[in-house]
């Protein structure tokens, strides 16, 4: 050990050589192995805490590859530790090893404890960022836990793979789902445990959708900003540990229980039939930027894991204040360089992990194109696409791109290569301007009705490829979309500067909630009518949690440090906008039961078999089909399509002709009611209203070709062939 080089005295223990991989902590019933990557480092330590938080330190003495490696005997699973790295301290140069800061384990596969933001945290000296800081950060910092080898019993479970055509997304918080809901028991809510009960999954199930996508669920912590102002990471967009389960969504403790809870979570899921997806925060760290914290990867190998400006291109990049070396296009204060081979590996070994150990079925990567890069420029043969794309374990599960970054060109929607699936924001912006009346005409919102062709159809990819919704986590619940034209973030403390301007809304006459039943309920067939579109639209449906029930935040398009009730779902309402929530249920009861409402192959506009119907056709509110000069109308407020199940141009399973009911769709977002004509012709004579929100036309209206009716304002109709 170097003299001097602690500020507080502690015990050093030997260690046996030991092995570089795999990397993390690998526990037997003779050692536990320990191999971290710091491949400019000169000194390192496994650091061992006891249940009084003693601190014990094991110096590695072997390195190979750039990986420190040792052996200790007697370490069993649920023992805490970390990592001390020396060497040295040139900030600029992307070297700032600094021993006095404990590390997290970027392989643990559990955390313990929480993060204290404390000075001792950050690796300089505050006010002096060239100083380096000599103050210990253990008492500050969690800890990383030994876990035992997997012995989980999955019961059989394997993975469903159904396929995304099949496919309907709920985007749900862990803990927002349960922490309020009565018929949880109280100590599981806010759980892992908590979602595996039979009171969250028979309502998934009821209701209709097939995968949950939680938002992260990788081991973070809150940015000391927010901690400073008594609020908290509520979301979690700010990961550290990419094997663990975070720890605060664990009813079982932060010792290894959280990996066995997050299991049974899966299990269960698998058990209903639900599939599992996770938000994943691979483009940043919780590091941030130059001035953030000392955690992990900064005090191992920060030259190499984050993305540096390139000194040709300076000019053209903001520098921080006292360091240049970091290039941000996440917003966060640094940008996971993926193309650097141990953080490559460290990405890929951690998805697999997901996969192989935890169950889980895909993933949605947060800013996707942020790892895209090579040097500053997209580049869609970059290592991390090629990799996964040849992965044999990653290239089957659900890949879904959030298609940008926090940069002008960082815009990939519609760019993606196969397999990726995209979140289609063009679709949430045509849907939500049509609704509140601010459409430019209807022909962008037939074509996001069909699946988006215009994106996906030119490099072969299917209307699947298209995941689309209309609210997300991030921006207004579908309650506050039809409730406010205007943020009301104040509580986040950033003075309502935070969160989007561009919502799309329509407080239909009163900011906020109101006594008003017009306005009421004119919200309310608002609701539903976006839901109505969402589910039967051509492409994958993704519902964000609570809206089907009415959920609001008050107007917050930006809740993400508001870890109260201001996010969780209230579950007590009576009503909880049941007419919601059934147009919803019987919407994706349609798209279940109907393959015409779902299908693989793009819509061509001609007959699918020699004399049949077209297998798409776009209607006037008179019945004749539409004409170039009214696709330019842009007085138009209704669209009308008929899908053709007779029959559908996708072969079944063993090839055979599919043959399915044909469906009329009527859309009308005006703010007057409109006649419409059914057409006359061997396409469908006799029919029922099966979905509708004009109260005047229920569902078992019976209906037959060339009938007249008044179809409400802003009301969708829905017409089965029978």
């Amino acid at each position: 050990m170097t003299p001097g080089i602690w500020s507080h005295p502690g015990q050093t223990a030997k260690v046996w050589p030991g092995r570089n991989y795999p990397l993390g902590s690998t526990w037997s019933e003779e050692s536990t192995n320990f191999a971290v990557y710091a491949p400019a480092g000169t000194q390192a330590w496994v650091c061992l805490f006891d249940e009084e938080d003693v601190e014990t330190r094991h110096q590695l003495t072997e390195r190979s590859l750039g990986i420190w490696h040792g052996a200790i005997p007697g370490v069993r699973p649920g023992t805490r530790y970390g990592y001390r790295v020396a060497g040295p301290w040139q900030p600029a140069e992307g070297l700032r090893f600094n021993p006095h800061k404990l590390l997290f384990d970027p392989y643990a596969r559990a955390i313990s404890g929480a993060l204290t933001p404390e000075p001792a945290v950050f690796g300089y000296v505050q006010g002096s960022p060239e100083e380096r800081n000599l103050e210990d950060s253990a008492p500050y910092v969690p800890r990383s836990v030994v876990v035992e080898d997997d012995t989980f019993d999955w019961g059989g479970d394997t993975p469903m793979h159904r396929r995304w055509r099949d496919t309907v997304i709920y985007e749900m918080h862990v803990k927002g789902m349960t922490a309020l809901h009565d018929r949880v028991p109280h100590e599981l809510r806010g759980t892992y445990a908590g979602l595996a009960t039979p009171a969250v999954i028979d309502y998934l199930r009821d209701l209709g959708v097939t995968a949950v996508e939680l938002l992260p669920v990788h081991q973070f912590v809150s940015e000391p900003p927010l901690t400073h102002r008594w609020t908290s990471n509520y979301w979690g967009y700010n990961s550290i540990g990419y094997f663990a389960p975070h720890h605060e969504y664990a009813a079982s403790g932060d010792r290894g229980g959280q990996v066995t809870e997050f299991k049974q979570m899966v299990k269960a899921f698998h058990e209903a039939g639900l599939e599992v997806i996770l938000d994943v925060v691979y483009n940043h760290t919780a590091e941030a930027g130059p001035l953030g914290p000392t955690l992990s990867f900064r005090g191992l190998d920060d030259r190499g894991f984050y993305r540096r400006v390139q000194p040709e291109r300076d000019k053209k990049t903001t520098l921080l204040a006292f360091n240049d070396t970091y290039w941000d296009v996440t917003g966060c204060g640094n940008t996971v360089d993926s193309s650097n081979p141990l953080a490559l590996r460290m990405i890929l070994d951690s998805l697999r992990y997901w996969v192989t150990e935890m169950h889980v079925d895909g993933f949605r990567f947060d800013l996707m194109s942020a790892l895209t890069r090579t040097g500053y420029d997209i580049d869609m043969q970059c290592a991390l696409l090629i990799a996964i794309g040849q992965d044999p374990i990653l290239r089957h599960v659900k890949l879904v791109a959030e298609a940008w970054d926090a940069s002008m060109d960082g815009y990939l929607v519609g760019r993606m290569p196969p397999p990726w699936v995209e979140w289609n924001d063009q679709y949430r912006d045509t849907i939500r301007d049509f609704w509140r009346g601010h459409s430019s005409g209807i022909r962008t919102v037939a074509t996001r009705l069909a699946g988006s062709s215009d994106l996906y159809a030119d490099d072969g990819r299917s209307a699947y490829n298209s995941v689309n919704f209309v609210t997300a986590h991030d921006g207004f619940t579908l309650r506050d979309l039809v409730s406010y034209d205007h943020k009301h973030n104040e509580a986040n403390g950033e003075d309502n500067r935070d969160g989007t301007d561009n919502n799309r809304s329509w407080n239909h006459g009163v900011e906020g909630e109101t006594d008003d039943d017009g306005i009421v309920a004119l919200r309310r067939r608002q609701a539903a009518n976006l839901m109505a579109s969402l589910c039967l639209s051509n492409g994958v449906p993704m519902i964000t949690a609570g809206d089907e029930r009415g959920r609001t935040q008050g107007g917050n398009n930006n809740a993400y440090c508001q870890d109260n009730e201001t996010s969780w779902i209230d579950w007590s309402p009576d009503d909880a906008w049941l007419d919601v929530y059934e147009i919803t249920k019987q919407a994706l009861r349609l798209r279940r039961e109907h393959p015409a409402l779902r299908q693989r192959h793009w819509f061509e506009g001609r007959p699918a078999i020699r004399g049949g119907p077209k297998d798409l056709a776009w209607l006037h509110p008179s019945g004749r089909e539409m004409t170039g000069d009214d696709w330019h109308d842009e007085s138009m407020t209704v669209v009308a399509m008929f899908v053709s199940g007779a029959p559908l141009r996708s072969p079944g399973p063993r090839g055979e002709q599919q043959v399915d009911k044909s469906f009329m769709i009527y859309l009308n977002a005006g703010a007057k009611p409109v006649r419409i004509e059914l057409p006359e012709n061997d396409w469908v004579q006799a029919g029922e209203v099966v979905l509708s929100t004009d109260f005047k036309l229920p569902i078992g209206t019976p209906v037959k070709a060339g009938d007249r009716m008044m179809l409400g304002s802003r009301s969708v109709l829905v017409l089965r062939q029978t």
